[in-house]
């Protein structure tokens, strides 16, 4: 696994994001950074992957490549796989 200076980083033709999960919010919504990690809040409570399957679908809509959760199934803490993106491509659809 490459060594991770921010919230992304390129690992072959797709790049790995560390987010923080915050499952159970008011609406879905890419909250921005909080320190090296990415804010994603969902609406979804965190049972049976309910959160999980939520936080892939936005991620994938907001920056129009699938996504896949690599790690941190079951912490708020998680390693997410934009799948044919570039960091570059990542920060520029999440206008970071």
């Amino acid at each position: 696994m490459p060594l991770m200076t921010g919230p992304w980083v390129a690992d072959g033709a797709d790049t790995l994001i560390r987010i923080k999960a915050v499952p159970g919010a008011s609406r879905d919504a890419v909250a921005g950074l909080l320190g090296d990690r990415l804010k994603v809040r969902v609406s979804a409570a965190p049972e049976g992957g309910k959160a999980n399957k939520a936080i892939c679908q936005l991620l994938s809509i907001t920056m129009g490549c699938p996504v896949a959760i690599e790690s941190g199934h079951r912490s708020p803490l998680k390693m997410i796989r934009a799948i044919g993106f570039s960091p570059t491509q990542v920060a520029e659809a999440l206008g970071l």
